[in-house]
């Protein structure tokens, strides 16, 4: 402890901050239950000095400070005040004042009596995120609407993006995640638009892994027809790729098939391919955020480690895993080395790459476009369908059906101003 520092009350916890009840881990509130005090309430047009200019008015009554909220939305500021009400001496006074010094800066003022805090909230807390492209009034009015028919209350509203998609988080206490997230799917399914709901707490800010599909996730493409292309044979993959689809085949089954319509195929391909791939919009965006947050992130994919390790060295990927096409002498043989990567395999490599990156799987987050990224998203903390099939959809936590992968970034509760903050105002277009 400095010498300058006042010493603890006896009996205090070491560990308490200064001011502490004798006993407690943190100090009481400013203000109890019973304690009177006022709502002070400032609109009107925003300019620099408005929250000096209220405390410094304040100050000359000895108020202590309660609570705060602030917002400035199209240029008009709402400032709340929540403090301790002065001596009954003075109390009329602190409001004639607050008036006055509200008409100087031609704004409104709004003193309201009350006793005490904000009521505790309820138990079980959610951040709800609703991405819209646009965002409607309607969709906002019904998600709203069927978090209170859940018995939870909206805390708090904030956005965190404007463009390219419209993101905004409903802070929400009183329901439990699970029933709430269930609920909020259904209604986000027939509004069109995306909803996240995962629980509040300090892991959000937590590091994290985030784990990505690479095709039609992380690329544009699908990168078997990229190969097929090459070896003029894409409609016979196609063919192989409907099988599977229609359930005539697994995933190591139509894998196998089709990467032997590419035997004999010269290896010199691997580089063409490695060029054709597209990026998804948003993708650098993601990851470059990510791990400028400490985030480590990979990718697994029933792709091939042929393009993947190409990726992972481009983008700076933490970890990487994929199948193998097997080549010889220069050729494809039409055949993949070592164990298939499967719906079962991308569920167990997000395990071990949890392990080795020492994140527990609740921390991790999943993002996948097919069926057989299901195991993977259910056994991630938050799993992710990005523009999915519709049983993938309604199978995972959550679901983004806007074309830009960096949308993710909001359902972990970071901004559009943070992100460009970061870049130095310099984003890739969308």
């Amino acid at each position: 402890m400095s010498a300058s520092q006042p010493p603890r009350p006896a009996g205090q916890n070491p560990d308490a901050p200064l001011g502490a009840a004798p006993g407690a881990d943190t100090p009481a509130p400013s203000a109890g239950a019973d304690v009177p005090t006022l709502l002070v309430k400032i609109f009107g047009k925003d300019r620099p000095g408005i929250t000096a200019g209220l405390f410094d008015t304040l100050a000359a009554y000895s108020v202590d400070v309660v609570d705060i909220e602030q917002v400035v939305t199209r240029g008009r500021i709402t400032l709340c005040a929540l403090v301790t009400e002065p001596t009954v001496s003075t109390a009329g006074e602190l409001r004639a004042t607050v008036h006055s010094w509200a008409d100087s800066l031609k704004l409104q003022a709004e003193i309201i009596s009350g006793i005490g805090d904000n009521r505790p909230r309820g138990s079980g807390r959610s951040h709800v995120t609703v991405l819209g492209h646009p965002l409607t009034a309607e969709s906002t009015a019904a998600i709203a609407a069927r978090i209170t028919a859940t018995g939870g209350n909206i805390d708090r509203i904030f956005r965190l993006a404007k463009y390219p998609v419209t993101a905004v988080e409903f802070a929400v206490s009183g329901a439990e995640t699970g029933p709430l997230r269930t609920a909020l799917a259904i209604e986000a399914a027939a509004l069109g638009v995306d909803v996240a709901v995962v629980s509040a707490g300090l892991h959000r800010r937590a590091q994290r892994l985030v784990v990505m599909d690479v095709d039609s996730t992380l690329i544009q493409d699908e990168v078997i027809e990229l190969f097929a292309a090459h070896a003029g044979c894409e409609d016979k993959v196609a063919e192989v790729t409907a099988q599977a689809m229609r359930g005539e085949l697994d995933f190591e089954q139509s894998l196998h098939a089709r990467v032997a319509l590419l035997a004999g195929l010269d290896a010199s391909v691997v580089d063409k391919v490695r060029a054709e791939v597209r990026l998804t919009p948003g993708a650098r965006t993601l990851i470059r955020t990510l791990k400028r947050l400490g985030y480590q992130v990979g990718v697994v994919s029933g792709g091939f480690t042929q393009v993947t390790d190409d990726l992972r060295e481009r983008l700076g990927l933490d970890f990487a895993s994929a199948n193998t096409l097997e080549i010889v002498d220069g050729k494809l043989t039409g055949r993949v080395t070592g164990a298939v990567v499967d719906r079962a395999g991308k569920a167990r490599l997000l395990r071990e790459f949890a392990a080795e990156a020492g994140v527990p799987l609740d921390q991790t987050v999943a993002i996948g476009d097919g069926a057989n990224d299901l195991d993977m998203l259910n056994a991630a903390g938050l799993g992710v369908a990005f523009n999915a099939k519709p049983v993938v959809r309604r199978a995972a936590h959550t679901a983004v059906n806007v074309p830009f992968l960096d949308a993710v970034l909001y359902l972990l509760g970071i901004t559009r101003e943070e992100v460009e903050t970061a870049d130095g105002f310099v984003d890739e277009p969308h």
